[in-house]
């Protein structure tokens, strides 16, 4: 054997462990660094207003992780605390008059929300323009006609990962498992458009799975995928046999299970992660790789927001939001 090939096999035995964590730092001083350029020049701070309806303690660990963030790259943020017993119309009462304060930028309501509210009803009273979670029903339609808008910040988080890492999509075989609204979809959308639009796309091609998607198929899929993200939120859904060498594996599922060892709850994706890792190129850790990178995207929204960056007409969107 050439010993070229003995190096190339030694180096292809473990794949490289993408950290989240430091590219979300990279993100965050980029953003650090546009908030303080923005205020010099004479701007208002960047504000960023977050409605927490409940007691779900994941939610609460959500939106601290989100004002920390906020306080360490410049923008002023608050927590509004509603007891879970909120009504939607005094939830959408609340949502109008944070709408109309100048003094607000970005706005976002955490989700999940109690069972009594209707989500769309709430994402889509959401002004588009401080939409920061890109949920709005016109933001969605931006992102599908490939338009600048306000991207969702996981999907937008998953992009920044494969392509700050250099991993290749052009005409690329693309899984993603999973098809949520707010995750699945918008991946889906982000890496198989074109590159040549005004919000460039991937060009890859995308399969998408989903619950109705039989193991054997998914897995004749994923087979011979370049690429996987994984958000589906079934812990183990993606093994070792399931990808082909040096496939780049993308894990955004985060599932609480009990360590059979401690007897503890701890975090794990939607990957087996260390059997993966011995076959793929590129991984991403649970925790520690997708989550950083979807607080920094949100980041970088509430300053597209505060720049006024995307203006739509009021009516327009009236009338989209009620269709």
């Amino acid at each position: 054997m050439h010993p070229n090939c003995r190096l190339y096999l030694a180096k292809r035995q473990e794949a490289v462990v993408i950290s989240g964590k430091k590219l979300a730092r990279q993100i965050r001083e980029e953003a650090r660094d546009d908030v303080e350029q923005w205020v010099s020049s004479g701007n208002r701070r960047p504000h960023l207003s977050v409605v927490l309806v409940g007691d779900n303690p994941a939610s609460h660990s959500y939106v601290l992780n989100k004002t920390r963030a906020a306080a360490d790259v410049g923008i002023s943020s608050e927590t509004i605390l509603k007891p879970s017993d909120t009504s939607e119309e005094e939830l959408l009462d609340l949502i109008y008059k944070l709408n109309t304060d100048h003094h607000v930028d970005g706005l976002l309501v955490q989700l999940p929300l109690p069972g009594h509210i209707d989500e769309r009803r709430v994402c889509n009273a959401v002004s588009p323009s401080k939409d920061v979670d890109g949920f709005h029903v016109v933001n969605v339609g931006r992102m599908c006609l490939d338009q600048s808008t306000m991207l969702p910040a996981t999907p937008w988080g998953v992009w920044e990962i494969i392509k700050r890492t250099g991993i290749p999509t052009i005409g690329k075989n693309v899984v993603v498992a999973g098809r949520s609204k707010n995750v699945g979809m918008p991946i889906a959308m982000l890496l198989h458009t074109d590159g040549r639009h005004e919000r460039p796309g991937g060009d890859a091609t995308v399969t998408i799975s989903h619950r109705y998607t039989p193991k054997e198929q998914l897995r004749q899929h994923t087979q011979i995928a370049d690429i996987i993200v994984a958000a589906a939120g079934i812990p183990n859904l993606i093994t070792a046999d399931m990808i082909k060498e040096g496939a780049a594996v993308i894990d955004v599922g985060i599932n609480r299970v009990q360590d059979p060892l401690t007897g503890k709850n701890r975090l794990v994706g939607d990957v087996d992660f260390e059997g993966v890792r011995q076959k793929a190129s590129f991984i991403t850790p649970v925790p520690g790789g997708v989550g950083p990178m979807t607080v920094a995207m949100l980041m970088k929204n509430t300053i597209k927001a505060a720049k006024n960056i995307l203006l739509y007409p009021p009516e327009r969107i009236r009338m989209a939001a009620a269709s």
